[in-house]
């Protein structure tokens, strides 16, 4: 087997394992959470939360923490081989035993602090509006996302990677170029410490407004070309000038509002098949998540083809940008390569699971751009 194709086997390898782990890892969690409602657990825990604690909130947020380590002990042998072993079997990470747990437990906590937020809004809103909840939810979480989209790159993402303005002479110039070509002023360009965690190359465009900006991993700073980072950078830039995340934002709020409007009605209809009598008992919280999850899942594809639509305009506008698709093309090779990721999934498995075309895909458009 040459090379290439040794290279080939290992990311379907690689890319299979992946994505068996995960879905076995949603699939677990929904049964976990579907057992303990129709074994009654739910409902006991919720007596005991309401003893417990005198303070309803107190009672709401203690039950969910219960829910969560019975979930969470569950899953975790599952997320441990997919986040650790299986990244340490291929030789994508870079982390200690030590360093996974801490960003981990990093991660849990800064997303309990909002989950508590969230979940204390919802309590609120269905026993103040009962079955009229869902709006004022809807509102509630449209705000959110957009206040989220703002402060993430500056007050979250640096809890967990330090970000270095790109200082590369050359490569700045490159860079401000086209910005500059295209009309759009970026807050920053920033390199972050992904190779903490991992050998994998990344770049991305995050924030809203005066916090928007585009990182580069450093990984892809220290192992690909001026020329490829130019083009990949070209790519981020085209995210921006196409307004995918303002579309990405207004699409979530169509989704949010309609989903938990769908929800908010099998949730009440559903309540007596599982022994419940009210929208805000707190035992049935657990059937309210599992109906969210279903409708996620339900339109999840959705999502990635619009995701897979953007991706490919940006691609795109890389080309036309940079006027070098030999670099581009060079750039999306060493990303899949790095990243270990499957060339050529299965179609179906990159509809349903790909929010990214294939890097087959991908070539395959470049190489039909016209040449200028």
């Amino acid at each position: 087997m040459s090379p290439n194709e040794n290279q080939h086997a290992t990311a379907k390898r690689y890319s299979r394992t992946k994505l068996i782990l995960g879905i076995a890892s949603s699939l677990l969690s929904f049964v976990v959470v579907l057992l303990i409602v129709l074994s009654g657990v739910s409902l006991a825990l919720g007596r005991a939360a309401n003893s417990l604690s005198g303070n309803e909130y107190g009672a709401l947020l203690l039950f969910l923490v219960m829910i969560g380590a019975i979930e969470s002990v569950v899953t975790l042998p599952m997320s441990f081989a997919s986040s650790y072993i299986i990244e340490h079997k291929y030789h994508l990470s870079n982390q200690t035993l030590g360093r996974w747990a801490w960003e981990k437990t990093k991660g849990l906590l800064v997303g309990g602090v909002f989950g508590a937020i969230v979940a204390c809004v919802l309590w609120y809103c269905l026993t103040t509006y009962g079955a009229m909840w869902w709006f004022p939810v809807s509102i509630v979480l449209t705000f959110f996302s957009i206040v989220l989209a703002r402060i993430v790159p500056t007050f979250i993402m640096p809890l967990f990677y330090k970000f270095t303005p790109i200082e590369n002479g050359s490569l700045k110039d490159r860079i401000v170029r086209l910005c500059s070509a295209a009309g759009v002023h970026i807050t920053g360009i920033f390199s972050f410490n992904m190779s903490k965690n991992t050998r994998k190359a990344n770049a991305g465009f995050t924030g809203i407004g005066k916090s928007k900006r585009i990182i580069l991993g450093d990984t892809l700073m220290n192992e690909f070309t001026e020329e490829e980072i130019e083009t990949v950078f070209a790519h981020e830039l085209g995210h921006y000038k196409h307004k995918h995340i303002i579309i990405g934002i207004l699409v979530g709020i169509v989704s949010t509002f309609v989903g938990l409007y769908i929800t908010a009605r099998v949730y009440s209809i559903s309540l007596p098949w599982f022994g419940f009598s009210s929208i805000t008992e707190l035992g049935a919280l657990p059937l309210l998540g599992l109906w969210l999850s279903i409708f996620g899942l339900a339109t999840s594809p959705l999502g990635n083809m619009l995701s897979r639509k953007h991706e490919r305009e940006a691609d795109r506008y890389a080309v036309a940008t940079t006027k070098n698709r030999n670099a581009f093309v060079s750039a999306l090779r060493k990303l899949a390569g790095t990243n270990l990721a499957d060339p050529d999934p299965h179609p179906l498995v990159e509809f349903l699971f790909y929010s990214h075309p294939s890097i087959a895909r991908r070539i395959a458009l470049i190489d039909s751009v016209p040449h200028e």
